[in-house]
């Protein structure tokens, strides 16, 4: 095995207290969250059964990790109710919504600005 694989590779858990696969090398019957909500399933309480590693530039720590579940145990997704939905509804209403001039937009307002764009070219242009 390639030594980069190598402070990745721990399948007995020794190393890091949980199985450990290199990146896109995990055994049938694992999935992380993603691709458990994918089949429509989710991890429905069960710990954490192995993790995925790869070394990265970006982290600070040096590596990336990504938690692996089991399949087996996992659950089926809770079907949306239609409360959810409508609370849901009115969130992306509020995310729409200028709080200075009340104009719904089809965008999401950019938080940076805290106002559509509009009012933040009016407020620019009073400041200036």
């Amino acid at each position: 095995m390639p030594t980069a694989y190598a402070r990745c590779y721990d399948p007995a858990g020794a190393r890091y207290g949980i199985p450990t696969f290199p990146w896109r090398l995990a055994p049938d019957g694992y999935a992380t969250r993603r691709q458990l909500r994918a089949r429509g399933l989710r991890p429905g309480g069960q710990e954490v059964a192995a993790q995925l590693m790869r070394e990265s530039r970006r982290r600070k720590a040096g590596v990336s990790v990504a938690f692996l579940y089991r399949v087996d145990h996992a659950k089926p997704v809770r079907p949306m109710t239609s409360r959810k939905w409508g609370a849901l509804a009115l969130a992306m209403l509020a995310r729409r919504t200028c709080p200075e001039c009340r104009v719904v937009y089809s965008y999401c307002i950019p938080r940076s600005l805290g106002m559509c764009l509009l009012c933040a070219d009016a407020e620019g242009q009073r400041a200036a």
